[in-house]
């Protein structure tokens, strides 16, 4: 008796997609991890991961979730919601101590992704009163204008970095921080409440900065890195348990953002970055501001001309100067808690800096890429103020301006 081929072809057809269907069973699936991010021009090191397909070379399943504010970001990381995210360098401090937060929640930071870009834009209330940088004529500008209105201005989350170069800011210009409000808005939303007249200041990360020039309603001031040049601004901050159970997916993720970060370095990339980061899924914002001030060309506004940076724009790699997570500038943020009272006492700075920063694991990876880690510990001195060491922070305190 002869076989029937083409049933025999069709039970064999049947025989492989079976064996396929448990061959996919039995292979349990690679744990997605779930990144956040602001949309800030400087969560470009997460995106160019991504779209470069870096997570996937580094072979980690990486989903990005855009959300809508910082307190969003650290209950989700805190909760496990997230296993990390791009994030302001000193919200895990701010959170730790109960200033932003839980006291003693902890949010580890794996390393940087960012120095400068960020800036104070000024209403038009001050076109002519002030200038670019013109920290001089800041004390007199703002009795100006009150002498017509209240004076409010607006950071983004209690303790973190666009807070604390506001309040540098005003001490370096002599303002008393209570003779003004202060108030926490959303990156995404400074540029709509300042239209709508909540506030007369703001500091936020790019590209906000350009979209109110751009919108013809306010002017860009000062850039932070005016206040301190190639300060620590975002860290990818993670959660504890993903740092300690996830050990390997972890590097992964950071050899991933630090290839991303080389690449946006080359200037020639960076056309393109903003391409990405305008998309409405990611910043949504103009190519051309974003553009911009990646580049490092910022239209200042109210006539006041352009301003071009040759190496103090925003960066994400600077041959390998800004990866490095330092326990120094943890001990300042600490310091600047103090300083500007949201902390009564001084805190245990050393111990909170070894805590809260994965030094032994950025350096691992370090080893494994061949890239620099930065000496920590060591004194410095940013642009309005005297100089910090962050073994002897008492005696800046003495010395420093409220």
């Amino acid at each position: 008796m002869k076989p029937n081929i083409k049933k025999l072809s069709f039970l064999f057809s049947l025989l492989l997609v079976f064996s396929g269907a448990m061959a996919f069973k039995m292979t349990p699936p690679g744990k997605k991890i779930r990144l956040g991010f602001i949309p800030l021009t400087d969560c470009a090191p997460l995106v160019a991961a991504k779209e470069l397909g870096l997570f996937a070379k580094y072979g980690v399943d990486v989903e990005l979730s855009k959300e809508a504010s910082w307190a969003n970001i650290r209950d989700k990381i805190l909760n496990g919601e997230l296993d990390g995210a791009h994030c302001l360098f000193s919200m895990p401090m701010s959170v730790y101590t109960g200033v932003g937060g839980k006291p003693g929640s902890e949010m580890k930071i794996a390393m940087m992704l960012s120095n400068n870009g960020q800036a104070i834009t000024l209403s038009k209330d001050f076109c002519g009163l002030v200038g670019y940088k013109e920290i001089n004529k800041v004390a007199a500008a703002i009795k100006n204008v009150q002498s017509r209105k209240e004076v409010t201005f607006a950071m983004t989350f209690p303790g973190g970095t666009h807070d604390i170069w506001l309040r540098n800011w005003m001490a370096a210009a002599g303002i008393n921080q209570k003779s003004v409000g202060i108030i926490t808005i959303p990156p995404p939303q400074m540029v709509a409440n300042m239209k709508v007249d909540n506030m007369e200041g703001f500091c936020v990360g790019e590209p906000w900065n350009g979209v109110a020039v751009a919108q013809g309603i306010g002017f860009t001031h000062i850039s932070t890195q005016d206040i301190w040049k190639h300060h620590p601004e975002k860290a990818l901050v993670v959660n504890a348990q993903f740092a300690a159970k996830d050990k390997e997916d972890l590097k992964k993720v950071m050899k991933a953002i630090i290839e991303a970060s080389i690449w946006l370095d080359d200037m020639g990339n960076r056309k393109k970055a903003a391409v990405w980061l305008s998309k409405p899924y990611y910043v949504n914002a103009p190519i051309q501001v974003i553009e911009a001030r990646l580049m490092g060309t910022s239209e200042i506004g109210c006539d006041l001309g352009v301003q071009k940076y040759k190496d103090d724009y925003m960066t994400f790699y600077n041959k390998g100067l800004v990866a490095t997570p330092l326990k120094a500038n943890v001990i300042w943020f600490l310091a600047q808690y103090v300083r500007f009272g949201y902390l009564k006492t001084e805190p245990n700075y050393k111990e909170i800096a070894q805590k809260l920063i994965l030094d032994d694991l950025f350096a691992e990876v370090a080893k494994e890429m061949k890239i620099p880690v930065q000496p920590d510990m060591k004194p410095f001195k940013t642009t309005y103020d005297v100089a910090f060491d962050p073994n002897n922070v008492s005696a800046y305190l003495r010395t420093t301006k409220r």
